[in-house]
C-alpha cells in the first residue's frame, strides 16, 4: 500500500481486513546476579565503573557515555539522565557502592579539565544552542563529560578542538570480551545490564510503576515484558516431573 500510494502514486483499493504487520516481540536476555558480578569483575578500570552504572542505575549505553559531572548528585543519591530515548529527562538511583569510585572519577576529570584550560582548550559540546544561551558554560567543570575521551578531537559540527566523551565501542568490546571470559553463553551486551537491572528490581519486590519510572518507559506495557523473564522457575509453576 505504501509503495503504490506514496511511491508509484497509483490509487488502489485495499481490502478492509488488511492488518499492518508487527515485528515479533523477543524476550530480553537477562543475567543472574552472579553472572553480572562475573562480567563486571572482568572489566578493566574505568570500563568497570561504566558497566556498574549501566547495571546499578539501569542506563542505556549512550546515556552513560553522555553523563556530565553535574548529573551525579551525591546528596540526593540520584543520577539525572538528560535527553534520553524520546528526548525525555528522568531521574534514577545512584548506587551507594559507587560513590567512592565516582568521586575519584570526578577528581580525575577535574584535573584533566584544569590541564585542558591551561593549554587553551577546555570547551565541551553543549546541546540545543546552550552555548549561545550560556557562553561560559562550555568551560565549566559541571558540563564536562563524566567519562571523557583520552585525547582532544576536532568537532566536525564547529571545527573546534574539544574533548568528547569516550567512544562507546570500547565499552561494547570490553563487555563482549568479559562475557566470553566469564564463560557465559547468553548473547549478552551492554544493554543486557539494563534488562538485568529491571528484572532484579522486580524480583526484589519493587512495583512495576517504580521500575517504569526508573527506566524512563513511556508506557508500562514496555516494562511489563520483564515480568515474563523473572527467575521463578517456569513462572513459579513446578514441573510434574518434580512433584
Amino acid at each position: 500500500m505504501f509503495l503504490y500510494r506514496d511511491v508509484l502514486h497509483i490509487a488502489i483499493e485495499a481490502p478492509g481486513d488488511v492488518v499492518a504487520a508487527k515485528a515479533p516481540r523477543r524476550l530480553p536476555t537477562v543475567l543472574t546476579r552472579d553472572e553480572v558480578r562475573a562480567v563486571l569483575d572482568r572489566l578493566p578500570g574505568t570500563q568497570r565503573l561504566m558497566g556498574q552504572i549501566l547495571y546499578g542505575s539501569g542506563l542505556r549505553l549512550m546515556e552513560c557515555m553522555r553523563l556530565r559531572v553535574k548529573d551525579i548528585d551525591f546528596e540526593q543519591r540520584q543520577v539525572t539522565v538528560r535527553d534520553g530515548k524520546g528526548m525525555r529527562d528522568r531521574l534514577t538511583m545512584l548506587p551507594d557502592a559507587l560513590t567512592p569510585a565516582l568521586r575519584d572519577q570526578i577528581f580525575l576529570v577535574r584535573h584533566l579539565h584544569a590541564d585542558d584550560l591551561r593549554r587553551g582548550f577546555g570547551a565541551v559540546y553543549l546541546p540545543f544552542a546552550l552555548e549561545r544561551k550560556y557562553p561560559n558554560a562550555e568551560r565549566e567543570l559541571g558540563w564536562q563529560y563524566l567519562f571523557p575521551a583520552d585525547r582532544l578531537s576536532l568537532d566536525p559540527r564547529s571545527n573546534v578542538q574539544r574533548r568528547h566523551h569516550r567512544d562507546e565501542r570500547t565499552l561494547q568490546s570490553a563487555v563482549h570480551d568479559a562475557v566470553r571470559a566469564a564463560g557465559i553463553t547468553k548473547p549478552a551486551s551492554c544493554h543486557t545490564f539494563r534488562h538485568s537491572f529491571a528484572t532484579h528490581l522486580l524480583e526484589n519486590g519493587y512495583d512495576i510503576r517504580t521500575v517504569q519510572e526508573l527506566l524512563g518507559h513511556r508506557d508500562v506495557k514496555t516494562t511489563m515484558i520483564y515480568t515474563h523473564v523473572l527467575n521463578r522457575g517456569g513462572r513459579g509453576v513446578r514441573s510434574p516431573l518434580d512433584i
